[in-house]
């Protein structure tokens, strides 16, 4: 069971979370050790090594892939067998690509999860208006998306956090969902505690639609398309810094739409899809 620094803990429970919490700085901190004893010292290299690598290995799988739940129960799916799949949509809302994109919902009678970047919400509520009344859901996606966050500790990482769930707050007139998604998928320690601290559950995706390094409309519903089946959170992006950037993501709604009738899926939100039951990643 995860515990975050909030809630109450026995010594050996505070001394398993700080480890796997600090796990990436202890790893480094052991490479450099052995490789400083190793070049200056003469110690053997080759068992000390493996372990840093093993080490080494665990630290960047746990920050870099987005369903890791080393620091965190991260949710990547549903439950399997059913017929509902989850659009999610990244970076936004953008005024320029966000309405089109609900069109496309509306029109195809899909729900949608949509993780703002506090920033832009604040910047157009009106959007995150349309989209709840809609009934679609909004998410947090940090307040600015800084590539940086990562580096940054709890106390910033709550605070970042905290003022999207605001803005988020301020266009609901109630409480929000609570689900957060980092951004670029990537997760700490200290982002780990500041998450569990405001209660917020972490939603990663199952499928990627690869829309940030393929814009064509075609491309991201056949890879979508090509491997979807029921319980998967899709990730799309409908934002990004540059207004208007993801202007193919309308079009490739449509045509994942069309293609999850043909399969016999449909489009829910995620609180829709987990219900009682979310699958994690181990």
């Amino acid at each position: 069971m995860y515990m975050s620094d909030a809630a109450p803990l026995n010594p050996l429970q505070k001394l398993y979370w700080w480890l796997r919490w600090n796990e990436p700085r202890l790893a480094l901190a052991y490479t450099l050790l052995v490789l400083g004893g190793w070049q200056w010292l003469g110690w053997p290299l080759l068992w000390p090594g493996l372990v840093a690598l093993l080490l080494m290995s665990l630290a960047v799988d746990s920050v870099m892939r987005a369903g890791s739940s080393w620091f965190i129960p991260t949710v990547t799916r549903g439950a399997r067998g059913g017929h509902a799949v989850a659009l999610t949509f990244d970076d936004g809302p953008d005024p320029q690509v966000t309405p089109a994109v609900l069109d496309e919902l509306r029109r195809h009678g899909a729900r949608a999860t949509f993780f703002v970047i506090g920033k832009q919400l604040a910047a157009h509520p009106e959007l995150g208006r349309r989209i709840v009344a809609e009934g679609h859901v909004l998410a947090n996606h940090s307040w600015q998306h800084s590539y940086l966050q990562n580096f940054r500790l709890r106390e910033w990482q709550a605070a970042e956090i905290g003022r999207c769930e605001q803005a988020i707050e301020e266009v609901l007139g109630r409480a929000s969902p609570r689900l957060y998604r980092p951004p670029v998928g990537m997760k700490t320690g200290d982002l780990a505690r500041a998450i569990g601290a405001l209660g917020l559950e972490v939603i990663a995706w199952s499928v990627h639609s690869r829309d940030t390094v393929d814009p064509d409309a075609g491309s991201m519903a056949r890879r979508v398309l090509r491997s979807i089946r029921g319980g998967d959170i899709v990730l799309l992006h409908d934002g990004d810094r540059a207004p208007g950037r993801r202007r193919s993501c309308p079009e490739a709604v449509r045509l994942i739409l069309e293609g999850l009738r043909e399969k016999g899926l449909h489009a829910v939100t995620v609180p829709e899809l987990l219900g009682d039951s979310p699958a994690k990643d181990a």
